[in-house]
C-alpha cells in the first residue's frame, strides 16, 4: 500500500490518534473482562459488559452522526478523547482502591461507551477533510488499518500488562488516551459543512426508511447482525482462558488478538481478490462457515487449535462485513449515507456487544461450552434461513446492483 496519504500532516496526526484511542480501548476491554470474571466468576456479568456497551450506542445512534455535522468532526472527536481519558482514569482509581463489585466499572464503561458512540461517526467524517481528493482512497486505506492493527497488539498488550498489575493495564491506556487527545488538538481546524441542516425525526430516520425499502441491503445487513448476535463468543473468552484452556491473562490477549489477525490477513487476500461475482451466495457461505468455526472453538480444550479457530471465525466474519460495507457504499446515495452510515454502526455494535450479553446469559444458564456450541449451530441456521427469507440477497452477483 502507497504511502501517499502520509505526506500530509493533519492525516498523520489523525492517523496516530486514532491508532492510539483504539489499542488503548483494546487494553481496558481485555483487563476489565479478566478482572470482572476475576472477582464475581459469574458468566452473566461478562454479558452486562457487552450490553452496558451496546445500549449507549442504540439509544443515541439516531443523533450521533447528526451532531458531528452540526458541531464539527473534529470537536466531536476532541471531546469524546477527553472524555474516555476520564474513564480510563475513572477505572484505574477504582482498581487502585480495590473492588468489591463490578459495578463502578460497569458505569465507567457505560460512560466510556458514550463517548465511543459519538467518536465513531466523526472520525469517519473527518478524513475527507485532511487529505487532497486524489489521496482519500489511500488514506481509507491507512485509515481501517489503523483499528485492525490496534484490534490485534492491543489485545495481547492489556493481557501483558493485566499480568503485572490492573492499574498498570488501566494507568498505560489513560496516558495513550491523553497522549491521542493532544494529536487531535494539533489538527487544523476543518472547515463547516457547506449546509447545516436542522436536525428532525423526519431526517434522523431516513437512514431507517432507505434500509427498509431495500430488501437486499436490508437482508445483508439482520444477515450479518443476527449470525454473529448467535456466534459471538468473545464474552467468553476470560473463562475459556482461565477455566478451560488453562491460560493466564496474557493467554486471553492471544485469544482476543486471533479474530483480528485473522481479519486483517482476509482483508488483504480481498483487497487484492476482490468479490466479483456471486457476492450473495458467497456472503451465505461464509455466514454458514462463522458458524461452523464457533461451534469447533466453544468444543476445543486445545489452546492451540482454539488460536486457529478464533483467527478462522475472524477471517470469515471479515468476508461478511466486506459484502456488507461494499453494498452499503455503493447502493446508498449522498444524502443520507451518514444516516446510513450511523444505523450501520448500531447493527455492527449490536452483532458485537448485544451478542456478548447473549453468550453471558446463556452460559449463566445452560454452561459456557453449550452456550457456545448453540450460537454457533444457530448462525448456521440463520445462514440456511436468510437465503429463503431473502432471494434478492441470495440471488445477486454484483456488489453494486448491476445484475441480480
Amino acid at each position: 500500500m502507497q504511502l501517499s496519504a502520509f505526506s500530509h500532516r493533519p492525516f498523520v496526526l489523525y492517523w496516530l490518534a486514532r491508532f492510539c484511542a483504539t489499542f488503548a480501548v483494546q487494553i481496558i476491554a481485555v483487563a476489565v473482562a479478566w478482572q470482572v470474571y476475576d472477582l464475581t466468576r459469574d458468566p452473566l456479568d461478562l454479558g452486562i459488559i457487552g450490553m452496558v456497551q451496546f445500549l449507549p450506542m442504540l439509544l443515541l445512534v439516531l443523533v450521533t452522526g447528526s451532531v458531528a455535522d452540526r458541531y464539527g468532526h473534529r470537536l466531536v472527536m476532541l471531546v469524546s478523547l477527553i472524555v474516555q481519558v476520564l474513564c480510563a482514569a475513572g477505572i484505574f482509581l477504582f482498581a487502585w482502591r480495590g473492588l468489591t463489585t463490578p459495578m463502578p466499572i460497569f458505569v465507567a464503561l457505560t460512560v466510556l461507551a458514550v463517548a465511543r458512540a459519538f467518536f465513531g461517526p466523526a472520525s469517519q467524517a473527518l478524513v475527507v477533510y485532511l487529505v487532497p481528493k486524489h489521496d482519500f482512497a489511500n488514506a481509507v486505506g491507512w485509515n481501517s488499518s489503523a483499528w485492525q492493527v490496534a484490534s490485534i497488539v492491543g489485545p495481547v498488550a492489556g493481557g501483558l500488562l493485566y499480568g503485572v498489575a490492573a492499574t498498570v493495564a488501566y494507568g498505560t491506556s489513560a496516558v495513550i488516551l491523553a497522549v491521542a487527545t493532544v494529536l487531535m488538538v494539533m489538527i487544523p481546524s476543518t472547515p463547516p459543512p457547506a449546509e447545516i441542516r436542522r436536525i428532525t425525526f423526519a431526517s434522523l430516520f431516513d437512514g431507517l426508511w432507505f434500509i427498509r425499502k431495500h430488501k437486499l441491503v436490508l437482508g445483508a445487513i439482520s444477515l450479518d447482525l443476527f449470525a454473529v448476535l448467535l456466534g459471538g463468543a468473545v464474552a467468553l473468552l476470560p473463562i475459556y482462558a482461565r477455566d478451560i484452556l488453562q491460560l493466564g491473562p496474557w493467554g486471553l490477549g492471544f485469544l482476543r488478538a486471533a479474530p483480528g489477525i485473522g481479519a486483517v490477513l482476509t482483508a488483504a487476500l480481498l483487497a487484492t481478490n476482490p468479490v466479483r461475482d456471486h457476492a450473495g451466495r458467497i456472503l451465505l457461505v461464509f455466514v454458514g462457515l462463522f458458524g461452523l468455526f464457533t461451534v469447533g472453538f466453544g468444543s476445543s480444550t486445545t489452546a492451540w487449535w482454539s488460536i486457529v479457530l478464533l483467527a478462522l471465525i475472524g477471517a470469515a466474519d471479515m468476508v461478511s462485513v466486506v459484502i456488507r460495507e461494499t453494498l452499503l457504499q455503493l447502493w446508498t446515495p449522498d444524502e443520507v449515507r451518514g444516516r446510513v452510515n450511523a444505523v450501520n454502526m448500531v447493527f455492527l455494535g449490536a452483532s458485537n456487544e448485544l451478542g456478548e450479553f447473549r453468550a453471558g446469559m446463556m452460559a449463566a444458564w445452560i454452561g459456557v461450552v453449550p452456550a457456545v456450541v448453540f450460537g454457533g449451530v444457530g448462525a448456521v441456521g440463520v445462514a440456511v434461513v436468510w437465503a429463503l427469507l431473502f432471494p434478492s440477497l441470495r440471488d445477486a452477483r454484483y456488489l453494486d446492483g448491476r445484475k441480480e
